[in-house]
């Protein structure tokens, strides 16, 4: 709907999607947009992008885990940093992120790579509100 009601300000997003796509490993932000998509309750992001990880050789075992993250123990260092900024700007509470979990990121991350995974997990988390709002159901399972 957004696409046809706002061409401009969904275009605007779509850009923003591309920068993004264009400045992370593409296998952290797979990660990073599952998670941010589970977290918001996003079924059409979380069936897009799971499919999208899988397609691009993401263990499976790894994509089932983002929901637990915390105990999986075959994330490393950065994608569990990147992970954890995504929990943490995605619930974006009173206090904003954390200074541990900004300290983990800039640990791992570069400032540049830190300011992309933010500028990620804010794009997916426009992208579940626009496809929650507007009730942008995944494509059926093939029978």
């Amino acid at each position: 709907m957004l696409r046809r009601v706002a061409p401009e300000g969904y275009a605007a997003v779509a850009a923003l999607e591309q920068y993004v796509k264009n400045s992370l490993d593409h296998g952290v932000l797979h990660l990073v947009k599952l998670r941010a998509s589970m977290l918001n309750g996003c079924s059409f992001c979380v069936d897009m992008h799971s499919r999208e990880a899988l397609a691009s050789g993401e263990d499976s075992r790894r994509l089932f885990s983002v929901a637990a993250w915390h105990e999986a123990t075959w994330f490393d260092a950065r994608e569990r940093a990147a992970l954890a900024l995504t929990d943490e700007v995605t619930r974006l509470g009173p206090e904003g992120v954390r200074d541990e979990v900004w300290e983990q990121a800039c640990a791992v991350w570069s400032e540049r790579e830190v300011a992309d995974l933010v500028l990620a997990i804010a794009t997916i988390n426009v992208w579940n509100r626009i496809s929650i709002s507007s009730r942008t159901a995944p494509p059926p399972i093939p029978a």
